[in-house]
């Protein structure tokens, strides 16, 4: 009678979730049919889930309800995701990863009690992780992993007495190790890595009998490995790294023969490196980098004859790599970065058949490259940087044309370039800078497809550059400084359609510039210390996109072309020290982006421009060495002749007003001062009452000093303007708030506006001021824009490109994250590789190199 009951309050509790299907009730009807429980169990966790995509769009129950009385093919058992016992139609099988679900799992999921794989990962899920789950007593694999569960791991999972598989990796779990895991008898896999669980590896993590994957990796966890992990007789993998264990590695860990994987990278371990470890015949995979272990390099490793991975960088390693190691014919990657090791690399290590990566950089080897490598036509990337090797480079390094990065500088290699090198398509970092490296660059590099970075600078090359480098259709930085070359550039140098970064100063170039013919998007070129001649090109607007052009200490002639002046973006340019005549264009004041303009030490005449958001706050030293300058910065005075425009008369035929309608617009000038002043005023009384509360310990102390890095419609004013009409904040944080703000031209910007200037402050406000300084100078499609810079004795503000979409934190932590951009999977891939894109540039193709140092998701914003 109970279960009678029972029964059928779980039918109209259906009825009430859909009412829409039909239930019809009379006095003699007899009661409605139940509901079968693996249906009622799905049903309600597609009620319960957030579903931003319709996933569960296939879920329709009613054909169930329109033949009520047949189970044969049970409707429940053909929706996306599910799966059956063919026989007896039990749900068996459930996979809901990778639909972008949240919301809480229902307790009827218990109903599902014939369940034998629960795979819940790559979703959104959130809070604790429902107990119910444990009820699922036949469980035999459980993947929550990739979500957000958070706090304790909840009691229970000994319930689940069959379970071989676990994997909870990348959550917000936080708390102890749970320990009920040791109690599962049959468990083979068990993954907790990617949380926050602090405390120590319960020593009871040793009693695993079946265990062959452990992974604790990214956690918090600390103190010392317990000697236990040793017991794992049947264990294969073990990861559990990025934690802050210390001590030694224990000795007991040489019992696993079973080993293949062993990752303890990124701890604080010491000590001298196991030598018992030696005897893991089976061993495939060693990660120990980043810790601050000491000695040399156990004799005992070279017996590990499976041995494919090597890792053991940035540790305090020393003496030399044992000529034993090239009997591991399987490794693949070797790896010694950052450690004290001298000597020479053994000649044999380049005979390794399956050898594909070779990291030694920032060591001591001396001695000649393996002249070997590459031979076995799998050689992917070399980096031997930063040591004292000498010699040939090897003559095959891309014999099977794979190599993608050949990083080679900081040593002292000599001879020529491998003429082999010209036929590795596969290229695309090439850095052989500060070598002794001699002969000519050979012909044939500009025709490489891969090929984006190439720097060979502080070398002895010599002779003709080549011509097809202006062809190379991926080059994107290209350097070439402190060579000999004694010959001219070519004529298409800045044709190359990708070219960004040109550098080929203090390399004894001779000739003329050549004409900037479709130099389309270079935005910095270094050509200074050289024996060019002749004039600069005045087809120089072609290069839009410039930042940067140094052509100082050469013997250029002729004028300053005006057309320089009107690049849309240049923030730098340095001609010193050359034979340019002429006045310095009178344009220059209209360049709103210049910040470092240096002229000195030529034959220039004629008054200097002292107006524009530039010139007023030049040193006198940008100047010096022009004895026919004149004006107010290098205090000489100009005839008035001069200072009235005359040097400009042949390109400015415009007539000088007469003095009536001169007088009139003096008067018309200082009746808009007056206006403007009044209205500033007001304004400014204005918001100090309204915002004074907010911003009474960082008043604005004119004038204000407009720095801007690209042309920009509006003023200092517009900003103060804005600011005092707006309570649209969008950020705060140490150093400062930020606003979103409307100009006048319609255009939105964001303006950092920093904290006062109070004693416990300045230290953080000279912090950010090195933004203006770094970014300034920095143009990449995934790094935000910074236009300008505001500022007076008291007060700075920045001002940014406007981000539509706030930051990556926000979207991805935020309330209704079903809902949100990054709901897409697609979407954050793409968010991740512009990341990467952004962060690449920074740390290998500025110059100098910048590091963010506090890369996170709220510094990340989306457009």
């Amino acid at each position: 009678m109970i279960l009678h009951f029972l029964l059928l309050f779980l039918t109209f509790f259906f009825y009430l979730l859909f009412p829409s299907s039909p239930l019809v009730l009379s006095a003699s009807a007899p009661p409605p049919l139940p509901l079968p429980l693996p249906l009622l169990s799905l049903l309600s966790l597609k009620s319960s889930l957030n579903d931003p995509f319709s996933t569960f769009k296939d879920w329709d129950p009613s054909p169930a309800f329109s033949n009520p009385g047949s189970h044969d093919h049970p409707v429940w058992c053909s929706w996306s995701g599910v799966k059956c016992n063919p026989i007896t139609a039990q749900v068996t099988s459930l996979d809901l990863s990778f639909r972008n679900l949240s919301g809480i799992i229902p307790p009827e999921i218990r109903f599902l009690t014939s369940l034998v794989y629960l795979n819940l990962s790559r979703n959104y899920f959130d809070g604790p992780l429902q107990p119910a789950i444990f009820e699922l007593t036949q469980l035999r694999t459980l993947d929550i992993s990739h979500n957000f569960f958070n706090a304790t791991f909840p009691p229970g999972v000994s319930k689940l007495k069959f379970l071989k598989f676990f994997n909870g990796f990348s959550n917000d779990f936080i708390g102890p190790l749970p320990l009920e895991f040791i109690h599962l008898q049959f468990l083979e896999q068990l993954n907790l890595g990617g949380s926050y669980f602090e405390g120590v590896i319960p020593v009871g993590y040793g009693n695993f009998k079946r265990l062959k994957f452990l992974d604790l990796a990214g956690n918090a966890l600390e103190g010392t490995l317990p000697p236990q992990l040793g017991f794992l007789t049947q264990v294969e993998h073990i990861e559990i790294g990025y934690n802050g264990f210390t001590g030694k590695i224990p000795v007991e860990l040489a019992l696993l023969s079973n080993l293949k994987y062993l990752d303890i990278s990124n701890c604080s371990l010491s000590g001298l490196l196991p030598e018992g470890l030696g005897n893991l015949t089976k061993l495939e995979v060693l990660y120990f980098f980043k810790n601050n272990f000491v000695g040399e390099i156990p004799m005992s490793y070279t017996k590990l004859k499976a041995l494919k991975v090597l890792d053991l960088s940035n540790n305090l390693l020393g003496g030399t790599i044992p000529e034993e190691l090239a009997s591991l014919t399987e490794l693949t990657w070797l790896s010694l970065i950052g450690n004290n090791f001298s000597g020479t690399i053994p000649q044999s290590i380049g005979e390794l058949p399956n050898l594909n990566t070779l990291l030694l950089w920032d060591n001591n080897f001396s001695g000649i490259l393996p002249q070997k490598l590459g031979s076995n036509g799998k050689l992917l990337t070399l980096d031997v940087s930063s040591n004292s090797l000498t010699g040939p480079l090897p003559p095959n390094l891309c014999h099977g044309n794979k190599l993608f990065k050949l990083i080679l500088f900081n040593n002292m290699f000599t001879n020529e370039l491998p003429r082999s090198l010209v036929n590795c398509t596969s290229l695309s970092r090439f850095r052989i800078q500060n070598n002794l490296l001699n002969g000519t660059i050979p012909y044939g590099f500009g025709l490489l497809r891969n090929l984006t970075f190439v720097d060979a600078s502080k070398n002895k090359f010599r002779g003709e550059i080549p011509g097809d480098l202006g062809y190379a259709p991926m080059l994107q930085y290209l350097n070439i400084s402190e060579n000999d070359f004694n010959n001219e550039l070519p004529s298409n140098i800045w044709s190359a359609p990708s070219l960004q970064i040109f550098s080929a100063s203090s390399s004894k170039l001779t000739g003329e510039i050549p004409d900037f013919v479709d130099c389309n998007n270079v935005y910095k070129i270094e050509l200074q210390g050289n024996f060019l001649n002749g004039s600069i090109p005045g087809d120089i607007d072609r290069c839009q996109k410039l930042l940067s052009l140094n052509l100082s200490s050469n013997l250029l002639t002729g004028i300053i072309p005006r057309e320089l002046s009107m690049l849309p973006s240049i923030n730098a340019v340095d001609l010193s020290h050359n034979l340019l005549t002429g006045t310095i264009p009178s344009s220059f004041e209209n360049c709103s982006t210049l910040e470092n303009f240096d002229v000195s030490y030529n034959l220039l005449s004629g008054p200097i421009p002292s107006s524009g958001p530039t010139f007023p706050n030049l040193h006198p030293s940008s100047f010096s060495g022009n004895d026919g300058l004149c004006g107010r910065i290098v205090a000489k005075p100009c005839p008035e002749a001069l200072a009235t425009g005359d040097m400009e008369a042949g390109n400015n035929n415009q007539q000088h007003p007469p003095r009536k309608a001169a007088g009139a617009i003096v008067w018309i000038v200082a009746a808009a001062f007056g206006i403007g002043l009044f209205v500033l005023v007001a304004g400014t009384r204005c918001f100090h009452a309204s915002y004074g509360r907010r911003f009474n310990d960082d008043r604005e102390i004119g004038p204000w000093k407009l720095t801007a890095f690209q042309r920009l419609n509006f003023t200092p004013d517009d900003v103060l303007e804005c600011l005092s009409m707006t309570d649209k904040i969008i950020g705060m944080g140490s150093t400062g708030t930020v606003y979103k703000a409307e100009m006048p031209s319609g255009e939105t910007i964001a303006v950092k506006k920093l904290w006062g200037k109070h004693k416990e402050t300045v230290r953080r406000r000279r912090g950010v001021l090195a933004e203006v300084e770094v970014l300034g100078n920095v143009r990449h499609r995934n790094i935000v824009r910074l236009l300008g810079c505001c500022s007076n004795r008291e007060c700075t503000m920045l001002l940014y490109e406007y981000m539509p979409n706030g930051n990556l934190d926000d979207l991805l932590h935020g309330k209704n994250k079903g809902d949100n951009l990054v709901a897409d999977w697609v979407t954050r891939y793409k968010i991740a590789l512009g990341v990467a894109q952004g962060i690449c540039y920074l740390h290998h193709d500025c110059e100098p190199v910048i590091v963010h140092r506090d890369l996170k998701p709220s510094n990340i914003l989306l457009d």
